[in-house]
């Protein structure tokens, strides 16, 4: 729990199966600003259910979790860890966060950031979190810097935002053992 600059309170915890429609609405909110994510609206179209269903598979699986920031009981981001099947990589997994762009500059991202690499840290198997981000998301990028992360690679010209428009994709690391 920690206190931002307007006595907000901001808890971290482990997401619920009944958080699936906030997630949902952060979630469409966040990919409709169109700035940092590989996905645009059109393409995004999941259903509560599935919304759900996700969560379902997601909170099953031991290699992964998901983990959602509340301000003063109102859900405004999450965190989630994807792991890999495959037993030459069940030590490794990928992260994706989305904040609310209202609550975004606020520590939130690096609560929830901190959360997890707490959480791998402590996992028995995991060894290694990854993530890719956009070479424009300066501050995504500052704060993973700023939380032990590396820039292991970077895939040019890897999004087409528009015809004459590419961007990067910086692939990020952070050895948790």
């Amino acid at each position: 729990m920690s206190v931002s600059e307007n006595n907000s309170v901001c808890t971290i915890r482990i997401g619920e199966i009944e958080d699936a429609e906030k997630i949902l609405e952060v979630k469409n909110a966040v990919i409709s600003e169109g700035k940092y994510l590989i996905s645009v609206s059109e393409e995004v179209n999941n259903t509560l259910e599935q919304q759900r269903e996700w969560l379902e598979s997601l909170l099953e699986n031991e290699k992964g979790t998901l983990l959602v920031a509340e301000v003063n009981g109102h859900l405004v981001g999450w965190i989630v860890f994807h792991s890999q099947d495959r037993k030459r990589m069940s030590h490794i997994g990928s992260i994706t966060m989305m904040i609310s762009q209202n609550y975004r500059g606020m520590g939130i991202g690096k609560n929830l950031v901190k959360a997890l690499i707490n959480w791998a840290e402590k996992h028995p198997t995991i060894e290694k979190v990854s993530l890719g981000v956009f070479s424009t998301n300066h501050r995504a990028i500052a704060l993973y810097k700023s939380m032990g992360f590396i820039e292991e690679g970077r895939k040019i010209r890897e999004f087409k935002i528009n015809e004459n428009e590419y961007i990067d994709d910086i692939l990020m690391y952070k050895l948790v053992k």
